[in-house]
């Protein structure tokens, strides 16, 4: 599906530029100027960033990993 109509951005490239930012640092902050940069396009009207908004946060990789719980030494 057409996301971004100005800049032909599909919700297929919004979810691979997020995995592909995810995989390349796991604690990378994602916002949409990032992706827009990942797929070398540049934002135009922001009539679509809603619904580009609601694509990033449904894709899996977008949130941030939760560090692990760290182990206490009793002792």
């Amino acid at each position: 599906m057409i996301i971004c109509h100005c800049q032909s951005i599909s919700d297929h490239d919004i979810r691979a530029a997020v995995d592909w930012m995810r995989a390349a640092d796991p604690q990378t902050l994602i916002t949409p100027g990032k992706i827009y940069r990942a797929l070398g396009k540049r934002a135009d009207c922001g009539g679509c960033l809603p619904l580009f908004l609601n694509t990033m946060r449904r894709t899996p990789a977008f949130r941030i990993p939760a560090p692990p719980d760290p182990v206490r030494k009793t002792g």
